[in-house]
């Protein structure tokens, strides 16, 4: 049998195995040699059904497990569970002989050489399927100084389990967000202190595939202008630098090549995605790319709606935000360029600005990044 492991070390290792579920099949081992039982478990019990399942165990044989499982769980006379950190063996809650003619005893544990179990449940939560410590004690009944050794373990194992429950929790939300944000049909990319690409998701992979507004070296994001990137570095360094950005719903313009407008907008990384993975990420913060464009279904109407424009108005609008300046507007619209700048001038005195850049600006806020 294993050497009992003193109190300190079994205390450290219960909460280690808390933040590190893997551990706990080495723990149950360091329990079981410090109740100095023949076999010991973690087990979660169905409280209808009396049905278990066996998580981490030591001591029996994995073909009794199977059994137990599969047959024997039902006729398991700890099937009616006790009071959290109630420790309670057969003995406690059956007529002992009766215990010994019935199936439990006769099939699967008599053959394994046992004639007593115990268990105490861990988890103080209404759970319809609590776990437990369950302790096989060997060819003698438990006694009772095991007792009191399985009572010792309760409020340090119950921690480590909420603990367990808790990271699980989170997790599990984490990836749930990291998969809405994969889904996005707009560019999401988060950045470490130093603008290196921590996570990019399908659509920003795109974006910087193509090599043109936004662009990798080295890992690293780097866009076309000197002043957007001077921006990024600024905002980026870290984390209180971008919530600041966020709150004032900072946006970097970015242009390509060909003069197609982009906007880059800057969010807060929720603590839920920056924490809840399994491994702590190093990113600060991250963007929300787009090109922006106005959705003649719902962006452009809306914009039409806030500033009275006539149709014609924001046709020129329109031209200008997804095709460019005032040459290539008239073009595209088969007007003439007189025409189109008397349109704009009209557009600029209902919008209350002064440049075809603030154009882009004023659509992008109107734009609907998921939509695109």
């Amino acid at each position: 049998m294993p050497r009992s492991p003193r109190h300190s070390e079994l205390i450290e290792s219960i909460y280690d195995a808390g933040l590190h579920p893997e551990l706990w099949s080495d723990v149950v081992v360091m329990l079981n040699a410090f109740i100095g039982s023949q076999a010991c478990g973690l087990i979660s019990k169905d409280t209808v059904s009396k049905s278990g399942a066996t998580h981490y165990y030591c001591g029996v044989d994995p073909h009794y497990i199977q059994l137990y499982s599969e047959t024997y769980s039902r006729y398991d006379p700890l099937a009616r569970l006790p009071g959290y950190g109630e420790v309670r063996s057969i003995p406690d809650l059956v007529n002992f002989d009766e215990y010994r003619r019935g199936r439990f005893y006769q099939e699967w544990l008599r053959p394994q050489g046992c004639i007593d179990v115990a268990n105490v449940v861990l988890e103080q939560s209404k759970s319809p399927c609590p776990m437990l410590l369950t302790v096989i004690p060997g060819r003698e009944m438990l006694d009772a100084e095991q007792r009191a050794r399985m009572q010792f373990l309760v409020p340090h194992a119950s921690r480590a389990l909420m603990i367990n429950r808790a990271i699980e929790r989170k997790q599990q939300r984490a990836t749930a967000l990291a998969d809405v944000v994969d889904r996005l049909n707009a560019g999401v990319i988060l950045l470490d202190a130093a603008c290196q690409i921590v996570h990019s998701n399908p659509a920003a992979e795109t974006i910087l595939a193509a090599d043109d507004v936004l662009r990798s070296i080295s890992g690293r994001l780097v866009t076309r202008s000197s002043e957007a990137n001077l921006a990024l570095r600024n905002i980026f360094r870290d984390p209180g630098e971008v919530a600041l950005a966020a709150a004032d719903g900072r946006k970097i313009p970015l242009t390509s090549h060909d003069g197609s407008h982009y906007v880059a907008h800057v969010i807060a990384l929720p603590s839920l995605l920056r924490d809840g993975a399994t491994e702590r990420t190093s990113a600060v913060g991250a963007l929300l790319i787009w090109k922006a464009e106005l959705d003649s279904r719902s962006c452009a109407g809306l914009i039409d709606r806030t500033f009275e424009l006539t149709p014609a108005e924001l046709r020129v609008l329109q031209s200008i935000v997804e095709v460019g300046g005032v040459p290539e507007t008239a073009a595209a619209l088969g007007v003439a360029e007189t025409t189109v700048k008397t349109h704009l001038h009209r557009v600029f005195a209902k919008t209350g600005v002064s440049r075809q850049a603030d154009l882009v600006k004023l659509a992008a806020g109107f734009s609907n990044p998921l939509l695109h």
